[in-house]
């Protein structure tokens, strides 16, 4: 039976050029915090050979074998819309099967979901699409550099949140807006309290539930 940390390897490297990526950021998107265990479960797979990364394999679900215009984006768990409650850690809990023209992007590998949770950006207007509790918010996390009024996945001190960006020069702060038809406090942080503040990256999508039922994606080690 394959080891949970190289079945997980092995299903990243359908949505990612692992030869291109550090062990500590492959770590990271697997919940490994050591990279010299990332390089023993990619040396025991066939992804790492002598220091050098080797071709990904290609494994695909029948349903991603018969339509090679979807792509498997990694959900990394869930972020408030509201107040921050939710931690932000960093662990791949499913894929959410996407088609491309769904993306407003030509570069998915950079991609991943995170599930909202609360009503505070249920007036939020994301390609014309609001944030409801429920929805899969893509985010493009390698585009942090974010001007006012974009839409962002925030990590403050620790905990995951979804708001509208502001900076505020003239007071010295960022102000993180909810957009909702309830009243939600806006968060103020001063210029030098960043460092308990970082944007995860731009909410570049929504994707909306079924009014019918809610959108379900696979756990890590089921195929689709």
């Amino acid at each position: 039976m394959m080891h949970p940390t190289q079945q997980k390897l092995l299903e990243l490297s359908q949505q990612y050029d692992l030869k291109k990526m550090g062990l500590r950021q492959i770590g990271k998107l697997i919940g490994v915090d050591h990279p010299q265990k990332v390089k023993f479960h990619l040396q025991k797979i066939g992804l790492l050979d002598g220091g050098k990364k080797k071709r990904s394999y290609s494994i695909k679900s029948p349903l991603l074998a018969k339509a090679k215009s979807l792509i498997s984006i990694p959900i990394l768990g869930l972020a408030n819309c509201g107040d921050a409650t939710m931690l932000a850690e960093a662990r791949i809990e499913g894929t959410l099967p996407i088609s491309k023209k769904l993306l407003p992007t030509n570069h998915p590998e950079n991609l991943f979901a995170v599930k909202a949770v609360g009503i505070s950006m249920n007036k939020a207007s994301v390609n014309g699409k609001s944030i409801e509790d429920g929805d899969y918010v893509i985010v493009d996390g390698e585009d942090r550099n974010v001007k006012t009024g974009d839409y962002v996945l925030s990590v403050i001190s620790g905990l995951a949140n979804i708001k509208r960006f502001s900076e505020d020069k003239l007071h010295r702060q960022i102000v993180l807006q909810s957009e909702s038809s309830h009243f939600f406090p806006p968060i103020h942080i001063h210029e030098d309290d960043l460092d308990e503040y970082l944007v995860n990256g731009k909410v570049i999508e929504v994707i909306k539930q079924s009014q019918e039922n809610e959108y379900r994606y696979e756990p890590i080690g089921k195929m689709l």
